[in-house]
């Protein structure tokens, strides 16, 4: 069979590239399909991208795209800490800042990067395993199902830090959670918490991970066990204020971060896909991509 990829001998030095067996309802492996995972792996500096990162990324989807034995895409970064906090701004100042037209063009390349994602040929699955923040919200709602860690962070930085969030949350923002909560967060860039981003609909599932005492606890800093407050404002995935939150943010110290149940839920919807009839499928995921690719 031809190859039908962009730069067939790419070699990837700030992305990470593997294919991972698919399992089946019992739980066996499933001969000649796989799933592929992109990993950002900028870990020191967030899992920011780089230039050349992002023209890794470009042709690991498309490679991921091209693979006939590919059921499904994971897009996830090294780490516990961030999935993607955005560009990396060392390599900004250094290489854009006073350069407009430098500039331009790495855009060029950032939004070549979102479309690569919008056109893949297999479903696309966000795992978020820590902080998803301006570019990297971006690049996160470019995907088709978000499953993240509930000790993971949303939001955007452009306003406060000196630059817009014209790179997919301006287009995308406001379709996953209505333009109130949209605008809130493009502007005035308060972050939400994961169990929030759920509450809201950005998110498809969360996942415990901190491990304290061999036992897996929801994020002790916000409220997950409750609604409403007694005003009836919804308040589920707030932060908790005063001694709680103290409280909270030390029995984080003292646990462990565990991804296992993340992976089992990013694992788990692959063999849901599994099960669909290829072709229907990503039929229907590229009409709903049109709502975003329309704007």
């Amino acid at each position: 069979m031809d190859s039908h990829e962009l730069l067939e001998a790419a070699r990837f030095q700030c992305v990470r590239y593997e294919t991972r067996p698919v399992l089946d309802r019992e739980g066996a492996p499933v001969p000649d399909l796989a799933s592929a995972w992109i990993w950002i792996d900028n870990p020191e500096q967030l899992n920011s991208y780089t230039t050349d990162a992002v023209k890794e990324i470009i042709l690991a989807f498309r490679r991921a795209s091209m693979d006939r034995s590919v059921v499904a895409v994971v897009f996830t970064a090294t780490g516990t800490r961030a999935f993607c906090t955005g560009g990396n701004t060392a390599e900004y100042a250094e290489r854009y800042a006073g350069q407009p037209q430098e500039y331009r063009q790495y855009m060029r390349l950032f939004n070549d990067m979102v479309t690569a994602i919008l056109e893949c040929d297999k479903p696309v699955i966000n795992r978020v395993n820590g902080m998803r923040v301006a570019g990297g919200q971006e690049i996160g709602m470019a995907c088709d199902f978000t499953l993240a860690s509930d000790l993971a962070v949303f939001g955007q930085a452009g306003p406060k830090h000196g630059s817009a969030p014209e790179g997919g949350s301006t287009d995308f923002l406001h379709l996953y959670v209505g333009w109130a909560r949209g605008i809130e967060s493009a502007v005035l860039c308060r972050l939400w918490s994961a169990h929030t981003a759920k509450r809201l609909g950005l998110v498809n599932e969360i996942y415990p991970v901190l491990e304290v005492d061999g036992e897996l606890i929801p994020n002790p800093t916000v409220i997950t066990d409750r609604w409403v407050d007694r005003a009836g404002n919804i308040v589920y995935g707030q932060a908790l204020q005063g001694d709680d939150l103290t409280a909270g943010k030390q029995l984080l110290r003292t646990g462990k971060i565990d991804l296992r149940r993340l992976d089992e839920g990013v694992q788990a919807l692959i063999t849901d896909i599994l099960y669909l009839m290829p072709e229907c499928t990503i039929k229907t995921i590229e009409s709903m991509r049109k709502k975003k690719k329309e704007h």
